[in-house]
């Protein structure tokens, strides 16, 4: 195998203070070079039985392209990709499947600009903002190119809201109202995120929008926006916290899915209530309910707790008891999916970095700007997300076979 691709590292200042980087920047680039040289050797080899009529090969390597730059999180990476030519005349080229021929930045980088523009970075700042991250050797990305980007994603995020969902089944959805660290420019709004599994159990962003606090209004159009655009059937679960304008505007919408509360709110809920020194066997106490591993076990759990809490503490006590039967809807749905169900955790995961409810950048952005930057970080988590366990009962689910305990409940013959 050729090993002539040529792929160098300029980042001299890293590597001659950082020894770890630069031995990581040297695997990256020799691991880089072999990667393409295999795809270029393949792609040959698999027209080498195309030959003219004296015998010589009709798709052969045919030196370099321009050289050309990848912004990478370790720095700029200069590459001449290998060119092929093709002497039949018929057009077949080579496409590198790890370098796109238009790739100018790692999809790494792609995540790191509306990241730090929801930091409080300005457009004017972003070249600074990043050479101070990934080195001097960082161009190409000035304000005219920052505001170019953003108005692509914006573009990309209203086609997103206007796509077609007839046809969706989704068996199970996530909501939340996230509060992101920024300052907008009215601060009672907040981001409503909807997660959903489809029937393969795949999970993705159902729809996101821009709301008023946590109200039933903003909740009612969200829902209403995905029954318009095709999402007619019911989901059989939604999972969420203790927002009523969720829970009221489900039942207007979708009146036939069932609530499931999520236990991390709800834990945590409760033990606000509670003296922190209780609140460790509290917590595990709560624990007891939503691992036992039958419903019967868990409602003698259930009322454990608010009997042996009801007396001294009848706050926390009430705040469990009130949502008795929504805590426990997962046991009738397969045991392998009751760790997905118990959590708002695909949302919570992904709002990680970007929500907290009480601090502030120095800057004020748009509510258009928040609501597109989050949607590209939303987007390039999601691939990353976690695949329902046993996706192959998701169709028994959304066909109505019923469980009891997590197991399959078999109906007697007539």
């Amino acid at each position: 195998m050729r090993n002539d691709t040529r792929i160098e590292l300029k980042t001299p200042e890293v590597q001659d203070h950082d020894p770890l980087t630069a031995v990581l920047q040297r695997g990256a680039k020799k691991l880089l070079a072999q990667a393409i040289e295999a795809e270029v050797e393949r792609f040959v080899v698999e027209h080498a039985a195309d030959r003219d009529d004296q015998g010589r090969r009709q798709v052969v390597r045919n030196g370099h392209l321009p050289e050309r730059e990848i912004q990478t999180g370790i720095g700029a990476v200069p590459v001449r990709m290998p060119r092929v030519r093709d002497r039949s005349g018929q057009g077949r080229q080579f496409t590198s499947t790890i370098l796109p021929p238009y790739l100018r930045r790692t999809k790494s980088l792609e995540e790191l600009i509306p990241w730090l523009y929801l930091k409080g970075i300005s457009t004017g700042e972003f070249s600074e903002a990043l050479q101070a991250l990934l080195g001097p050797e960082a161009p190409g990305l000035s304000a005219t190119t920052v505001s170019r980007l953003k108005e692509t994603w914006k573009t990309e995020r209203e086609q997103w809201q206007q796509r077609d969902l007839s046809g969706k089944r989704y068996v199970y959805l996530w909501a939340d109202g996230v509060h992101c660290e920024v300052r907008m420019e009215q601060e009672k709004q907040c981001l409503l995120v909807v997660i959903g599994a489809d029937d393969t159990g795949r999970k993705e962003l159902l729809g996101i929008w821009d709301g008023y606090r946590e109200s039933e209004q903003s909740w009612q159009e969200l829902l209403l926006d995905l029954k318009r655009h095709g999402l007619v059937l019911a989901p059989k679960v939604a999972i969420g916290d203790g927002a009523l304008g969720f829970w009221k505007a489900l039942r207007q919408v979708f009146g036939a899915t069932r609530v499931q509360r999520c236990w991390v709110h709800k834990t945590a809920n409760i033990l606000n209530k509670l003296p922190k020194s209780m609140q460790p066997q509290a917590k595990q106490r709560l624990h007891e309910i939503w691992m036992a591993p039958t419903k019967a076990e868990a409602e003698k759990a259930f009322t454990y707790f608010v009997d042996a809490y009801g007396a001294k503490y009848p706050k926390a006590a009430e705040c469990l008891r009130k949502d008795r039967e929504a805590l426990l809807t997962f046991y009738d749905f397969p045991a392998e999916h009751w760790v997905h169900l118990r959590t708002t955790n695909p949302i919570e995961s992904t709002f990680a970095t970007v929500r907290l409810r009480t601090a502030k950048t120095r800057g004020c952005l748009s509510r258009e700007t928040t609501l597109t930057m989050v949607f590209k970080l939303c987007r390039s988590a999601e691939k990353r997300w976690r695949r329902l366990n046993r996706p192959t009962q998701v169709a028994e689910v959304m066909n109505g076979m019923e469980f009891q305990d997590g197991m399959h409940i078999e109906k007697k013959a007539a």
